[in-house]
């Protein structure tokens, strides 16, 4: 039987820290210039902290949050970015781990009533339940799991603003080509980058170029929700199986008839998992919950997971050696 060409996705798919050293830190206002004792903190987290308030707030002001928003702070550190969100939302949470920062922000910030300091470890941290938005200047060593943990969440951001390593944001834009990261992530989140950050801006100034990015969910998914664990494990199992090309990758998934047809539809014949682009990954996808069997749809499950042990194993093996 011949497959017809995959329809839309949209509203289709109905497939059954270590923690921180303490920060000797002295009290402070939030506009005072961040000098050069952010200590173990910046060094373990390898943070560079934006210097001038004025320029926060040029870049806040690319943003659309509104006093109607409540917005998330991950790491305010000193409180630069916590003091120009707290002139422009409606409520900020500024989540610090350091106990000491903590404390400061909390005195600096006390006469500031759409202003909390929390003090928890943000990867740890049960995110809000309501609507929110989040903006920060986050550890360029902690940019993977932050956007997991963002997106992947059952009430993510609306919108998310993030100060990252500019080759990191190109990887979850899928630029210039997509990628295991941005095919994992496009079904439910545009990205785009705002703007170009001066290295100079930041104390420790960088090697690397920064800039802020855009994570906008989409209104209408791509994939439905239900079934992104599904979307998942076959991306996954699909980039991890070692083999020339994406038809061979899925040989034990889809039949031979199967394999003919999406080669000739979606124009895959001869390429690799990383030559596929985004849309063409939603197509093969589409194809897999409409037309394969239970009993091999079960042979992707869990794909995620169990390379997930294999990193964490890999990484024990090297802590140990």
């Amino acid at each position: 039987m011949r497959i017809p060409s995959p329809a839309p996705l949209r509203g289709r798919l109905k497939v059954g820290q270590r923690p921180l050293k303490p920060s000797m830190m002295v009290r402070f206002h939030p506009s005072q210039p961040i000098e050069k004792d952010m200590d173990s903190r910046q060094i373990w987290q390898s943070q560079n902290f934006l210097r001038r308030p004025e320029f926060v707030a040029s870049l806040v002001e690319r943003t659309n949050i509104a006093r109607s928003d409540l917005v998330i702070e991950i790491g305010p550190g000193r409180g630069i970015i916590t003091q120009q969100l707290a002139s422009r939302a409606g409520r900020v949470m500024a989540v610090e781990i350091d106990k000491r920062l903590a404390t400061n922000l909390r005195t600096s910030f006390q006469s500031s009533p759409n202003v909390e300091i929390v003090e928890a470890d943000f990867l740890r941290w049960q995110l809000p339940r309501e609507s929110y938005k989040v903006f920060s200047n986050i550890p360029f060593n902690m940019t993977a799991d932050i956007i997991r943990k963002l997106t992947e969440d059952k009430n993510p951001p609306e919108l998310t603003y993030l100060i990252m390593q500019d080759k990191a944001a190109f990887r979850f834009m899928g630029k210039p080509k997509d990628s295991q990261t941005s095919i994992l992530l496009k079904p439910w989140f545009d990205v785009r980058i705002l703007a170009n950050i001066d290295r100079r801006e930041f104390t420790p100034v960088p090697k690397i170029n920064a800039v802020l990015t855009e994570f906008r969910k989409r209104e209408q998914p791509l994939v439905e929700l239900q079934f992104r664990q599904w979307f998942r494990d076959f991306v996954v199992y699909g980039y991890n199986q070692w083999q020339p090309t994406i038809l061979d990758a899925f040989r034990e998934v889809f039949s031979p008839k199967q394999r003919s047809i999406l080669a000739r539809e979606i124009m895959i014949e001869g390429a690799k998992p990383s030559d596929l682009t985004s849309e063409q990954w939603l197509k093969l996808f589409e194809t897999f919950t409409v037309y394969v069997p239970d009993d091999k749809k079960k042979i992707i499950k869990g794909a995620e997971e169990r390379l997930e042990k294999q990193q964490r194993g890999l990484r024990k093996w090297h802590r140990t050696r």
